[in-house]
């Protein structure tokens, strides 16, 4: 996987339900054939409204978005997909949200896969847990979609 590369998603225009490229500047275009793969999340939560509407709001943005339910179903769309970004909840069945984060910072080839940790445990020492294991961000539940697309609009660009 290639290290984190930030992209100008002001640099895309919507045809239909695809981005594309703009254009207009030679230097925002160098890397469009990898445009796709560079927009790709996994948003892994045993709640079903949580699914639903975080993969709503994301594929209205024009986000290639997948869901799992558990975290072993997590640890084979990840290999699979190599997202760059992983939202991931904590209490979950079958492999917990903090146990995939360490198997993802362990594994050479997904270290560097953007994980936040998309949770209701917001007492200061699970943040603290979830960080030193290796999440790169702690955000609590209940929360704005229309945040989490934004936060995600800043990563990428």
């Amino acid at each position: 996987m290639l290290p984190r590369r930030r992209i100008d998603i002001r640099s895309f225009e919507r045809k239909g339900n695809d981005m594309h490229p703009v254009s207009t500047n030679s230097e925002l275009v160098s890397g469009a054939a990898r445009e796709s793969s560079e927009r790709k999340i996994l948003i892994v939560d045993d709640e079903p409204f949580i699914l639903k509407s975080l993969t709503f709001v994301l594929r209205k943005e024009g986000f290639q978005v997948d869901s799992a339910t558990n975290g072993m179903e997590a640890k084979e769309k990840i290999q699979a997909q190599k997202p760059n970004i992983v939202f991931l909840d904590i209490m979950m069945p079958k492999m917990n949200g903090l146990e995939v984060c360490q198997w993802l910072r362990q594994d050479p080839v997904l270290k560097d896969t953007y994980v936040i940790i998309l949770t209701a445990k917001g007492q200061e020492a699970d943040r603290e847990k979830g960080l030193k294991i290796g999440a790169d961000e702690y955000m609590t539940k209940p929360f704005s979609p229309s945040h989490v697309v934004t936060r995600i609009k800043e990563l990428l660009k």
